[in-house]
């Protein structure tokens, strides 16, 4: 029984949420989770993709450094994954967050963290959506690491437009200040923003700088997917 009861919360044997075929953990089969598109070498900082192996860090990281120190961020935004991504964030399959935090936690590079913390949405932005996909993320992911988390310390206080389909410029003024630390002390030394998608960096970028003015002396992104440079980023 006791077995049983376990499989039944891992996901496995249940259908994969992709084929419906048994799912062996996290609900992906096998197979399905193999068709993930993992980045093979990335930007150590950024997370972005890079064609070069042997090049640790890209050239924007290198010419100007973003406020955060390290991500990690394991695949592509490119099916079947964006798929699964767009159904926990516009369709509320809330369950889906554990199942994607399952898919990162085991790349996840082991640094002694004090907190994670997801990437917040306005308040108006929170009402209409009813709930924070990157909190679903970070409540999953605190589950898979053992690292505590906190979901109103870090706040968003300026709406801005919406990002999906905005310029990279676009999105820097959008989230230029947007952001507010909220815990009435000083951020923890070192922390992790968590979040879904990755495009430009702008949203990470304003997020982490708040945390440095904040006390932060390491930041880090968490995030399941990162767009590839392209036009517009």
């Amino acid at each position: 029984m006791w077995s049983n009861i376990i499989r039944l919360f891992s996901g496995e044997g249940a259908p994969c949420r992709l084929c419906r075929a048994p799912a062996e953990r996290a609900g992906l089969c096998r197979e399905c989770a193999a068709r993930l598109p993992a980045i093979a070498h990335a930007c150590r900082q950024c997370g972005l993709p890079l064609h070069d192996p042997d090049s640790p860090v890209c050239g924007e990281c290198l010419g100007r450094p973003p406020p955060f120190d390290a991500a990690t961020v394991p695949f592509l935004y490119a099916p079947p994954l964006d798929g699964l991504i767009a159904r926990l964030k516009y369709t509320g399959e809330l369950t889906l967050g554990r199942l994607l935090a399952g898919q990162v936690a085991p790349r996840l590079t082991a640094r002694q963290l004090d907190l994670l913390l997801p990437i917040p949405l306005h308040r108006a932005r929170l009402r209409q959506r009813g709930f924070n996909q990157a909190a679903e993320l970070c409540r999953a992911l605190s589950g898979e690491t053992g690292i505590p988390w906190a979901g109103g310390s870090l706040l968003r206080i300026k709406a801005g437009d919406p990002q999906r389909g905005s310029s990279r410029r676009q999105r820097q003024r959008n989230v230029r200040n947007a952001f507010r630390w909220a815990a009435g002390r000083p951020c923890p030394p070192r922390v992790a923003l968590v979040d879904d998608v990755i495009t430009t960096g702008a949203t990470a970028r304003s997020a982490a700088a708040c945390l440095k003015r904040a006390g932060a002396e390491w930041v880090e992104i968490w995030a399941i997917a990162r767009t590839p440079k392209g036009p517009g980023y």
